[in-house]
């Protein structure tokens, strides 16, 4: 295990079987925390979560990129031997993370009650859909739900989309957005009450932490006008088309709408008086981006991109796949590195999403196999002292 992680002697227990909880133990892990996962008999539902690397579906790619680094034990909390077990291991760790449904924990140990009663020292990180506490503590919530729960999905898809496609439904974010934003949110939970240096009880929401993801949404509102898809976007820029892709413009300063003008040849439209100010622009966004589309369609992507950044214009490539892994600025970042899975394949996983040093901190581990640290669950082996 790597020392010069932020988090290096930390021990989390991991009992998830959702994506935001795994993500929350995900980003412990990265920092160097021993992250212990706690499967069922039956192992982590995650395991069969598609898309999958191998053909025979053994092997999930959402696993490989959750579980890279952890440690997997298998403990049957039902019966009385296993509750002992998980019982001695929390006795040994700093934080647990947990995501089973409210109305199930009393049974398996697992009620804050209990906990804080056992282990007075622990952090005990609940991640739900909707919070442990509350009218909705009992609600389930698949990634859909969630989604749309948080306000997000309404507003989507926005901007070019909605040009092309007015009449489109509301979408879903591809992947496990809301789930991995409240992953995130009960990582920051958590790790605040760690640093308290005292046990206590943190009840993250999945929903909570993606109507923060639209809290500019609801500043609108309290101005009194409410975001739409077919409305929400910046007055001009966003999503542009190009010859052989696309490019996204981001507009926020006088000196990048200058950059702009230059880049684009200093048309006649451009000097329009009412260009002069923010508002003025703004009121005329969507004339502006008929100008800007229609002259992008000219440019192959990388040349624009290039001559965009020498004047100063927000301007990216609107990436696919296959760029995320072979772009100059991921390769330079070390954004992703090879990990390999339980079946022994390798694969490119992404690193942690911060920087403490001048490399991006390494993945410690393979994707576990089912109970591969087993011993850990051994009276008198999980002393982190000693297991880790």
């Amino acid at each position: 295990m790597n020392s010069d992680k932020p988090l290096t002697g930390i021990r989390v227990i991991e009992h998830a079987s959702g994506v935001a909880a795994a993500h929350a133990g995900r980003l412990f892990c990265l920092l160097g925390a021993e992250t212990i996962m706690v499967e069922a008999t039956g192992h982590s539902p995650l395991r069969q979560e598609p898309p999958f690397i191998d053909q025979e579906g053994s092997s999930s790619a959402l696993f490989a990129y959750l579980a890279a680094g952890k440690r997997s034990t298998i403990c049957d909390l039902t019966a009385t031997a296993g509750k002992l077990a998980f019982d001695h291991l929390l006795a040994t760790a700093d934080i647990l993370i947990d995501d089973t449904p409210v109305a199930d924990r009393a049974a398996l140990g697992l009620s804050p009650a209990q906990i804080a009663k056992n282990h007075p020292h622990l952090v005990h990180l609940s991640v739900l859909p909707f919070g442990a506490i509350g009218p909705k503590a009992g609600w389930k919530g698949t990634e859909l739900n969630l989604i749309h729960a948080g306000g997000e999905g309404y507003l989507l898809p926005n901007g070019l989309s909605a040009d092309l496609f007015p009449d489109r439904p509301p979408l879903k974010i591809a992947g496990h957005f809301a789930q991995m934003q409240g992953g995130v949110a009960a990582a920051y939970a958590g790790l605040a009450a760690l640093w308290t240096d005292q046990g206590q009880f943190v009840d993250a929401s999945v929903q909570d932490a993606n109507v923060m993801v639209g809290a500019f949404g609801i500043q609108r509102f309290g101005d009194g006008s409410v975001e739409h898809r077919q409305t929400r976007s910046f007055r001009y820029g966003g999503v542009i088309e190009c010859r052989d892709g696309f490019v996204e413009l981001l507009m926020l300063e006088e000196r990048q709408w200058q950059g702009l003008i230059t880049l684009m040849g200093s048309p006649d439209w451009a000097h329009d008086p009412e260009f002069e100010s923010v508002l003025g622009r703004s009121a005329r966004g969507d004339e502006i981006n008929r100008h800007i589309r229609a002259w992008a369609r000219g440019w192959a992507v990388e040349n624009l991109v290039a001559r965009a950044q020498e004047q100063g214009v927000p301007m990216a490539r609107y990436n696919e796949p296959a760029h995320i892994l072979t772009g100059a600025h991921e390769t330079e970042r070390g954004i992703f590195l090879d990990v390999e899975t339980e079946n022994g394949t390798m694969v490119k996983v992404q690193s942690l999403p911060c920087r403490f040093c001048a490399q991006s901190l390494p993945i410690d581990g393979a994707v576990p196999r089912p109970g591969a640290d087993q011993h850990l669950l051994e009276f008198g082996a999980s002393d982190k002292r000693i297991g880790g």
